[in-house]
């Protein structure tokens, strides 16, 4: 049995709750002229900005997509401006309201085990092979991806995915999926069940040589020198990074331009295994690329380290188009990516920005629920669960409605008080504030909190931190910056379609990320239910003409 048959079969076993239908159209033709194969590409935590400030340097892969359909304003217009919720967003059109995934991470106190935390994208249902480790899944994902919903159309067509991440290959994916991969360790590996496929074995194998040779880092390009300075974060000094190799670090590959290589050179390999973009039928290859949120968490946006890195990301972006244009294929591409992100607020507050901040440590879930424990008389013991000093935040279930409701107010009442705080919303408010509509960037707060909000999961209360505060009270050796804010500078994102022989055009007006997914269907002529999508199709063509058809 083939690695795909057994990978379908598994993925098949899994259930997809409450998902769109998938409407079958076996005898219908995909559009005339349409690409043959569809890549969607995300960057993960290239923000806007940084795409702002590095375009005029880009002379590879990059500048190629800039010469096609530029939308510079994309949002992910969401609160939780996390890597699962934006990921989930980009190929199922939908908002993580409608996709399920709420965040990275959240708290579920029904099931069995210990730790209540629930990680996007695993199975909390299945024994884990390992203390501390877990089986990577699709199930939380409410609503099929284009891939699905391209072979639900054509079932001759491919749906494959690869990442530096799981999270993001398998919410790019979805359920029904024919080959994915993703980094882990030091080496790529697949879902629980299913057999890792040649095209990762053999690169695999180009990793390891690279592994155990390590490597004496990047040269500076000329153009990062005037990001060459040392800034120090607590105990930890960046600035100045070339991403030196030592044997076998195999955590040193993945934070660093390597893994996006090695990402893109499987990536090609399974175009040739798969002999994607050939047959008559539209393949969907979706692709996340890593190292660019790695960078950003341990060095921050603004150092030599992420110079580099969108440096050779470029280059690396250039050499896969170059492969795919040698073999002939007719494709279509979209880049963008799963969130944004800010510099550490040190550097920032030495480049005109001092109100950037650390959030307090009072502000963390266990030390908002042992004052508010105290001043109510309660056991502090796990009153309040969350990830960190902003998002969902979940009340302990053993209490009273009436305790739960004393809680949830002293809690908010606390957090107000407080001034790095911009807002609380309750899971009621939230619950009985619309969907918002309209461009997003003149979304209010309680608007971007909405699209973020899924009942069945989400916490009792969420927290938002004024514009500026970076949710992470202390900076640590690869942990100095990060993202997940409700602000632009984390929900900005460049959204890039191209195609060979598009006549290409600029749009600044704000677009969102759940836009992608119905123009892609229609651009390859997918037939779709009025309402299925979120977002709405994009017209690629800078003509009278138009690529949304029907879907206009």
């Amino acid at each position: 049995m083939t690695f795909a048959h057994k990978a379908m079969l598994l993925i098949a076993s899994l259930a997809l709750p409450c998902a769109a239908p998938l409407h079958a159209r076996d005898a219908d033709a995909p559009a005339t002229g349409a690409p043959r194969l569809v890549i969607a590409l995300s960057i993960d935590q290239f923000s806007a900005d940084l795409f702002a400030q590095y375009r005029a340097q880009f002379t590879g892969g990059f500048a190629r997509l800039a010469s096609g359909a530029v939308f510079p304003s994309g949002y992910q217009s969401h609160a939780a401006t996390e890597t699962c919720p934006g990921h989930s967003t980009l190929l199922t059109g939908m908002r993580p309201a409608h996709t399920g995934i709420i965040a990275n991470t959240w708290f579920d106190q029904s099931i069995p085990r210990a730790n209540k935390a629930v990680y996007c994208a695993e199975d909390e249902t299945a024994a884990a092979p390992a203390p501390g480790d877990y089986v990577s899944s699709v199930r939380h994902l409410q609503v099929p991806t284009l891939g699905e919903r391209v072979k639900a159309a054509w079932p001759t067509s491919r749906n494959v995915a690869v990442s530096g991440k799981d999270r993001a290959a398998l919410m790019m994916g979805g359920h029904k999926i024919d080959e994915v991969y993703w980094w882990k360790g030091k080496g790529f590996v697949t879902l629980a069940g299913a057999t890792l496929g040649q095209p990762a074995l053999d690169q695999n194998v180009a990793v390891a040589k690279v592994l155990a040779a390590g490597d004496g880092g990047y040269a500076l390009p000329a153009a990062c020198a005037v990001h060459d300075r040392a800034v120090t974060a607590g105990s930890v000094t960046v600035g100045t990074g070339r991403f030196v190799l030592a044997p076998g670090d195999g955590t040193g590959f993945r934070a660093s331009p390597r893994v996006d290589r090695a990402v893109l050179d499987l990536a090609t390999r399974l175009v040739d295994a798969d002999r994607l973009g050939r047959a008559a039928t539209p393949d969907v290859l979706a692709i996340s690329l890593s190292a660019t949120d790695y960078i950003g968490h341990g060095y921050g946006t603004q150092g030599s380290e992420m110079c580099i890195q969108l440096h050779q990301l470029d280059a690396a972006l250039g050499d896969f188009f170059a492969a795919l244009d040698a073999r002939g294929i007719d494709y279509g591409v979209v880049l963008t990516a799963d969130h944004g992100g800010f510099d550490m607020p040190e550097r920032l507050q030495q480049q005109a920005l001092p109100a950037a901040a650390r959030a307090q440590a009072a502000l963390l879930p266990k030390a908002l629920g042992d004052r508010v424990a105290a001043k109510l008389g309660l056991d502090p013991a796990g009153l309040l669960l969350g990830e960190g000093p902003s998002g969902d935040v979940w009340v302990r279930r053993d209490l009273t409605p009436g305790q739960k409701a004393a809680v949830i107010a002293a809690a908010r009442e606390d957090l107000l008080a407080n001034p790095q705080v911009a807002a609380v919303f309750t899971a009621q408010e939230l619950a009985a504030t619309p969907m918002p509509t309209g461009s997003p960037e003149t979304w209010t707060l309680i608007q971007r909190a909405r699209a973020s909000f899924y009942a069945p999961v989400s916490g009792d209360f969420v927290t938002l931190l004024r514009r500026g505060v970076m949710a992470m009270p202390v900076a640590a050796p690869g942990y100095v910056a990060t993202h997940g804010s409700a602000w632009d500078y984390d929900r900005r994102v460049p959204i890039l379609f191209w195609r060979k022989g598009m006549t290409g055009f600029e749009q600044p007006s704000a677009v969102e990320t759940v836009d992608i997914a119905p123009t892609l269907a229609a651009w390859i002529g997918l037939a779709v239910p009025a309402g299925t999508f979120d977002g709405r199709c994009l017209d690629l063509d800078a003509s009278p003409a138009s690529t949304c058809g029907a879907q206009r």
